[in-house]
């Protein structure tokens, strides 16, 4: 079995959100598990360039761009056990960002066809290429118009994964010809809306569609969460699975982590108080080990369930027996919002605007609780990483945090949640939760399970190579 991993981020080479982290561990999980994975994705210049220097040329071709060709450098590295393509343009790729450019449209179709093109010369027909967002959703489409009839691209199955739907590609129907090269035959298979939408044809032209949790392959089909996707969706709802992401348990692990004050593991997480000890102090509390931490590490905008804790912040804090840590940046209103709280509340609010990872593993090990109340969150990973470290989820019950959070209510979950995106059904959830903690032999149980849990990539490895099994069989 061999498998082209398509994707436009991957770590250790790049990385802007959870695509970058999947694409980095699902491919060394299926490698360990005898499946010949490859991945494939853009030579950004902003590379470091210690990666760089580790490369190694294999060929360039030529890629056709509508009515215009291309170059393409293929380039070769190994990171994890893993091969990885990385395809060179600088016109393309040389860029300060890698999103957010005026001609993503273009951009990434030539990525999308160069991942085909690439394929005779590098000597290595996959048996399945799984795309993922956007970014490489025309891939599946060149494939099913122009490359599935030709000499070497026989019965070459592909899968597409939507990270986040909210994304889609869309743009005005003239790039059709002359940025993605379709004629007027091909227009029905991404017209939506009047518009153009790259999305939508690879979900109609893949073997299988994806998401990256169970739940959310059902949410997607209701139009709060499709973001206007959910009929073409519910027409190829027979192609559509959700598998849930898994987390790097070599980067997070309390056991060996470098960026604790001290470590622990399940077998001993008495230290875990002293990393919450130096967390106060890092973050201007007062050092008291029976009051609880209640940490946030997110991006601050809407989706995540901010507006919630903008509802009932100053309600719940004026609760003696609570401390509340955040991590992050984003929108304006939320940055200013909690300045303002942290003001008023100095000695209950530690604040850090920004995102630094060294201080998110601390606020991992360092923290009680950690609150995900999210509108929708596809699959998310914070709410495993805490569990990795011992520190228990409060969270809504959507997507991915519906599959992974149990509530602890029966005495067998790994967590607290709420089902109803509401302020005051989040803070009662909280009480909940800070009650817990004031019963210390039943929050020791529960810390165990949460050390306990497994949320490796080899399960969600095990279920992708059924998924592609089925496909090629």
């Amino acid at each position: 079995m061999k498998v082209l991993y398509a994707a436009s981020e991957a770590m250790p080479f790049m990385a802007s959100g959870g695509l970058g982290d999947v694409a980095g561990s699902l491919p060394q999980a299926l490698r360990k598990r005898l499946i010949g994975c490859r991945v494939v994705m853009p030579l950004y210049d902003n590379i470091k360039q210690e990666f760089k220097d580790n490369m190694q040329f294999i060929t360039h071709i030529s890629v056709p761009v509508a009515w215009r060709r291309q170059y393409c450098g293929i380039f070769e590295a190994r990171a994890g056990g893993v091969i990885y393509y990385l395809l060179d343009n600088q016109y393309y790729f040389k860029r300060d960002s890698i999103y957010g450019q005026y001609d993503d449209a273009e951009r990434f179709a030539f990525f999308a066809r160069a991942i085909l093109e690439m394929i005779p010369v590098i000597g290595w027909k996959p048996d399945v290429i799984h795309c993922n967002d956007w970014q490489t959703a025309l891939t599946p489409v060149y494939y099913s118009t122009m490359y599935a009839d030709k000499a070497g691209y026989e019965n070459i199955k592909t899968v597409f994964t939507i990270h986040n739907i909210q994304y889609q590609g869309v743009y005005g129907k003239e790039v059709l010809g002359d940025v993605l090269g379709f004629g007027s035959e091909h227009e029905n298979l991404l017209d939506y809306d009047g518009c153009v939408n790259l999305m939508k044809g690879a979900i109609e032209c893949a073997d299988k569609v994806t998401t990256v949790s169970p739940s959310y392959a059902n949410e997607i089909l209701d139009p709060w969460y499709s973001h206007g996707l959910d009929s073409i969706l519910s027409q190829r709802r027979n192609k559509l699975c959700g598998i849930l992401n898994g987390i790097d348990i070599i980067n997070y692990n309390p056991e060996t982590d470098p960026a604790l004050w001290k470590n622990y593991s399940a077998a001993d997480f008495t230290a875990k108080k002293e990393n919450k000890a130096e967390l106060q102090k890092l973050m201007n509390l007062p050092v008291k080990d029976d009051v609880p931490v209640v940490a946030m590490v997110t991006r601050l905008v809407s989706h995540k369930g901010l507006d919630l804790v903008k509802a009932v912040a100053d309600e719940l804090l004026q609760n003696d027996n609570l401390q509340l840590v955040i991590l992050g940046s984003g929108d304006w209103q939320y940055e200013n919002f909690f300045k303002e709280l942290a003001g008023r509340h100095p000695d209950k609010v530690g604040l850090w605007l920004g995102f630094v990872p060294d201080l998110a593993h601390k606020i991992y090990a360092g923290a009680d609780i950690f609150l995900m109340p999210s509108k929708s969150e596809p699959c998310g990973l914070s709410q495993m990483v805490a569990l990795r470290y011992g520190t228990i989820p409060i969270v809504r019950e959507t997507g991915g945090l519906r599959d992974s959070i149990k509530d602890s209510g029966d005495g067998e979950g790994n967590g607290f949640t709420f089902s109803n995106y509401n302020a005051h059904e989040m803070l009662h959830t909280i009480r909940r939760a800070l009650e817990g903690y004031g019963n210390k032999d039943g929050w020791n149980i529960l810390v165990q399970r949460a050390l306990d849990s497994d949320f490796s990539w080899g399960r969600s490895a095990n279920e992708y190579i059924r998924l592609y099994k089925e496909l090629t069989k």
